[in-house]
C-alpha cells in the first residue's frame, strides 16, 4: 500500500547530491520526514541503497550513482530522476570534498579536483535542474558551501577558493531567477561531525602527535559555542529554506557555525 506523504514538502521531488553519508544523509532523512519524494545521488551505491532502505515508503527514494564532475553522467542521472519522479523541484548540491596542503605544495591535480567536485559539480547539477523549475515557476536550490566560502582558512586554499565560488554562483543565479518563483541559497556549515571531519582529525593526530581529544578541541575552538556542529543542524537549515515560509530568502549564505561567521 502506498503511503500518502504529509508535511510542508509533501509530494515535492527533491534530489540530493552526495547523499550517501554525513550531511547529505541527514538532509535526506529530514526532507523525507517533511514529505518530500527523494532522489539520492552519489558515487557509492551500497551507502545510497542502505539509506533508501531506512527512509519511509512515502519518500519513494530512488538511487542514482553518478560522479557530479562528469557532464554526461549528470545528464543521464537527471534523465533517470525525471523519468521516475517528474521534474526536480528541490535541488540540494551537497557533494563535495576537502583536501589540505600548504599553498606551495598545492598541485595542479589537487586544485582542479577541488574546483571540479565543489564548484563545477554544483554548476552541472544546477544547469540540469533549472529548466524544469523555470517551466514550473517554482523551485528551491540549496548549495552546501562552508564557512570556508565566507572566510579564509590556512592550508586549504583550493577548497576555500572553490567554496567562495559556490557562494558567488549562488548570489548570481539568485538574481537571475528571483522573479521566477525559484530561490537559490547557500548553507555554510562550520566544522561538522562527519566522516570528513574524522579523517581530518586522524590526519592532525598523525602529523602533530596531538591526542584525539586535543585535536577535536582545536577544531571546536573555531565555533564560539565551543563545539562541533551536528549534521542534523545543517539539515534543519536546509529544510527550512525549502519550505514556503522561506520564499523571501534568496541569494543568502547562511552560516551554521555557532557564530564563527557573522
Amino acid at each position: 500500500m502506498t503511503t500518502t506523504p504529509t508535511g510542508p514538502l509533501a509530494g515535492r521531488h527533491a534530489l540530493i547530491t552526495g547523499a550517501g553519508r554525513g550531511i547529505g544523509a541527514a538532509i535526506a532523512r529530514r526532507l523525507a520526514a517533511d514529505g518530500a519524494r527523494l532522489s539520492l545521488l552519489g558515487r557509492q551505491r551500497d551507502a545510497l541503497e542502505a539509506l533508501a532502505a531506512e527512509l519511509p515508503a512515502a519518500a519513494c527514494a530512488q538511487v542514482l550513482v553518478c560522479d557530479v564532475t562528469e557532464a554526461d553522467a549528470v545528464a543521464n542521472a537527471w534523465s533517470q530522476a525525471v523519468d521516475a519522479a517528474g521534474p526536480v523541484e528541490i535541488l540540494v548540491n551537497n557533494a563535495g570534498q576537502a583536501a589540505s596542503a600548504p599553498f606551495g605544495r598545492t598541485t595542479d591535480e589537487l586544485w582542479q579536483r577541488m574546483l571540479a567536485v565543489n564548484l563545477t559539480g554544483t554548476f552541472l547539477c544546477t544547469r540540469a535542474t533549472l529548466p524544469g523549475m523555470q517551466a514550473a515557476g517554482w523551485g528551491r536550490i540549496v548549495n552546501i558551501a562552508s564557512t570556508a566560502g565566507q572566510r579564509g582558512y590556512a592550508y586549504v586554499s583550493a577548497y576555500v577558493a572553490a567554496k567562495h565560488g559556490v557562494i558567488g554562483l549562488t548570489r548570481s543565479l539568485a538574481l537571475e531567477v528571483a522573479a521566477k518563483g525559484i530561490t537559490v541559497n547557500a548553507v555554510c556549515p562550520g566544522y561538522t561531525e562527519t566522516d570528513l571531519l574524522r579523517e581530518s582529525l586522524s590526519n592532525v593526530v598523525a602529523k602533530t602527535g596531538r591526542s584525539a581529544d586535543e585535536s577535536r578541541a582545536e577544531f571546536a575552538r573555531h565555533n564560539p559555542q565551543g563545539r562541533i556542529v551536528q549534521p542534523e543542524e545543517v539539515a534543519d537549515a536546509v529544510a527550512w529554506l525549502c519550505t514556503p515560509a522561506a520564499a523571501a530568502i534568496n541569494g543568502q549564505s547562511i552560516s551554521v557555525s555557532g557564530g564563527e561567521v557573522m
